[in-house]
């Protein structure tokens, strides 16, 4: 039988019907968005829809606000109570048993189409063979499964804060909902990852561009990649399709273009069907995920008084519970908690008033007191996630910026930045409700000016500006091992291996054994199509999937065992 195959925009269900009812609206059995069949009908169309009263009402995909002067916005699909949608046949209820039996028994495929919308910039995508030679992926090959739970620690008093009760998104699975992934430590729980690479690299899925400006990394859930760029009117949240690359939408404008290195550096939070942005001068706002409609705005500077240093906010929104967290800095409170609802302010944090750095905070449970733990270039503090009151604070100087994100290993918290500062760890003890801290010890082994580090049983690993690539023993602070690698820049670890990733150059990545006996690399590739600026995006590994952003373009590689 001649069939139609094609993939639904919203959750990317694979459908196929037959030819027959090409250009006909369809509802996808999976999440109920009203569809039209590709191709040109040979037919009257024959509105198909929703099988019972009982399924999900159908939702349309969002219109633009302001499409592109250069191509006109795509037909809004008709509702399910429009006229159309009244006039019924049998053949409706043959069509919908048709679509669901299909969509059951799969057959993956992808559709290549443009789906860009509300900004004045069109996304393109490109096909994976522009990329580095190598084998190409199974067309047909089933998504990953679900990740295993990561490991309790053993034996201590504290650990890093769970991701957010809804981050797996709206119907996914495997997420990498916000800065540094689910849990905020840059490791993804998957498994079944390739363990060494081809010369060329993982096979290239594909490549898109019109993402803009800026150095926001990607967050995943639901089937959709989300970040942010500056495009010509101002800076911008995008949506696109996690398979294909094709955009779903883009926001209306989060703020104003610029900045010292120009575009947002902040990385979307997704919580359920919310996405929180910040851009790079203070603008906070909430998006709702599915449609890429404001839902509501703040300003860290004219609401709460704050004030961005040399080069602008760069910290990314950190949830818990119902609530959203951001660093304003400055005399009214360095932190400020909001309903992550509405907006409303909870609480800021007017006992810690130093200057805004770019850091983004961490949540962690140390003495049974769940806190928000923060770096400032003054300080370390942690912060009672209800009410905004210093649990314990610890003076630790920094120099010109502090950046990279806190790391917690049972009670002890370890910290580094860059230009000459080095690394602390600060122990925490807690008795009767009452905190203490001691310093375990401060060095230079790994000075980390914001590529991150990754803490893996009890080792850290990351770049470090006197050194190379280092593997230290957070207990002690002793440097297990020190390799040159691809040379500086940002990590996130896998399967058992590091992905590492130069900032500059050829911006090779390469896959390295996260073992603390020695430096082994796996393989590495050069990224192609540099864009010459610094390549400051930490990689993303989500779904067998490896995403690496460099300003306008984004490249999704596959890193799944065959």
């Amino acid at each position: 039988m001649s069939e139609i195959k094609f993939s639904c925009s919203g959750c990317g269900q694979h459908i196929s019907v037959h030819k027959k009812y090409a250009g006909a609206n369809v509802v996808c059995p999976s999440c109920s968005l009203q569809l039209t069949v590709p191709g040109e009908p040979e037919r009257a169309k024959v509105p198909v829809v929703a099988p019972s009263p009982a399924a999900a009402p159908p939702r349309t995909a969002p219109a633009p606000a302001s499409p592109s002067p250069a191509a006109a916005p795509p037909p809004k699909p008709a509702m399910a109570d429009s006229p159309s949608a009244g006039r019924r046949s049998p053949v409706i209820a043959i069509m919908v048993s048709f679509v669901l039996l299909v969509a059951v028994a799969g057959g993956g495929f992808a559709l290549f189409k443009n789906m860009g919308k509300k900004s004045g910039q069109q996304a393109m995508v490109e096909p994976a063979d522009s990329g580095p030679a190598s084998e190409p992926s199974a067309p047909n090959s089933d998504p990953m499964p679900a990740s295993k739970p990561a490991a309790s620690l053993p034996g201590g008093m504290a650990k890093a804060g769970p991701a957010p009760a809804s981050a797996g998104g709206f119907g996914g699975n495997n997420s990498w909902p916000q800065w540094r992934g689910p849990n905020r430590d840059g490791k993804s729980t998957e498994t079944g990852l390739l363990k060494e690479w081809l010369p060329a690299g993982p096979p290239l899925l594909w490549k898109i561009r019109g993402l803009g400006k800026g150095f926001s990394t990607v967050s995943v859930a639901g089937g959709r990649v989300y970040t942010m760029g500056e495009l010509n009117d101002g800076s911008h949240l995008h949506c696109f399709d996690e398979k294909s690359g094709n955009k779903i939408w883009s926001s209306d404008v989060i703020g104003n273009k610029g900045g010292d290195f120009v575009g947002p550096k902040s990385t979307p939070t997704i919580d359920g069907d919310r996405v929180y942005c910040l851009g790079q001068f203070g603008d906070f706002v909430c998006f709702d995920a599915q449609s890429g409609q404001e839902v509501w705005r703040k300003h860290l500077m004219n609401d709460f008084g704050g004030k961005y240093e040399n080069w602008n906010y760069t910290e990314s929104p950190l949830i818990d519970g119902d609530k959203v967290f951001a660093s304003p800095g400055g005399r009214r409170g360095y932190m400020v908690a909001l309903n992550k609802g509405s907006g409303a302010t909870l609480w800021q944090s007017r006992q810690w008033t130093d200057s805004s750095q770019y850091v983004s905070p961490i949540l962690a449970e140390i003495g049974g007191r769940r806190q928000v733990i923060q770096l400032s270039q003054q300080s370390l503090v942690a912060l009672d996630v209800n009410n905004g009151q210093i649990i314990w604070r610890v003076p630790r100087r920094g120099a010109t910026a502090v950046i990279p994100t806190p790391v917690v290993y049972n009670n002890i918290v370890f910290v580094t930045s860059g230009y000459n500062i080095g690394c602390n760890a600060f122990q925490i003890n807690s008795q009767g409700g009452r905190y203490t801290s001691r310093q375990l010890y401060a060095n230079k082994e790994i000075i980390n000016h914001h590529g991150g580090v990754i803490l893996i049983d009890k080792y850290v690993y990351g770049h470090s500006d006197r050194g190379g690539w280092t593997c230290l023993d957070v207990t002690t602070g002793q440097t297990m091992w020190k390799e040159t690698g691809v040379g500086k820049g940002a990590v996130v670890y896998a399967d058992g291996h590091l992905y590492t990733r130069s900032e500059s150059g050829s911006s090779n990545v390469a896959l390295v054994d996260a073992t603390p006996s020695g430096y082994v690399e796996k393989g590495r590739f050069s990224q192609p199509d540099r864009s010459g600026a610094q390549t400051w995006p930490h990689p993303v590994v989500v779904n067998g999937k490896l995403f690496l952003r460099d300003q306008d373009m984004l490249l999704c590689y596959d890193v799944r065992a065959k």
